[in-house]
């Protein structure tokens, strides 16, 4: 089984920067909607994370369409190295500072572009 979380973001072009440039994602699949883009697959280390605009998810699975910054979840995302997450999120809005969890895990947490919640944890 695999599980693959889809973002719902307003603008794609907006969010790439933080998954690729900072987090580290490569970019695998990009689909153009009108001038901008309207969805794309990234991937890290097995992992792949789904982006993709409003526009983009009425048109192609209407039924489950969600706006931008509405019914967001939030990703818990385990690293096997977190101080390499920590020094990539260098001098970004860290909105969870770093902690160590009564379940044995050291986290920080972020609000990646898109608007949605991130946390970044690994064991201790």
């Amino acid at each position: 089984m695999k599980i693959t979380p889809v973002l719902v973001v307003k603008e794609i072009e907006e969010s790439l920067p933080f998954w690729i440039d900072r987090m580290g994602f490569t970019k695998l699949v990009e689909m153009p909607e009108n001038d901008r883009i309207g969805f794309v697959i990234l991937a890290r280390e097995g992992v792949e994370l789904m982006l993709q605009t409003p526009e983009s998810t009425r048109k192609d699975t209407p039924q489950f369409a969600l706006e931008s910054g509405k019914n967001n979840g939030l990703l818990f995302i385990e690293v096997d190295d977190f101080q390499d997450t920590v020094k990539r999120l260098d001098g970004y809005p860290i909105t969870l500072p770093e902690r160590k969890t009564f379940y044995g895990m050291q986290e920080i947490g972020v609000v990646e572009p898109g608007g949605h919640s991130v946390i970044f944890a690994a064991r201790i």
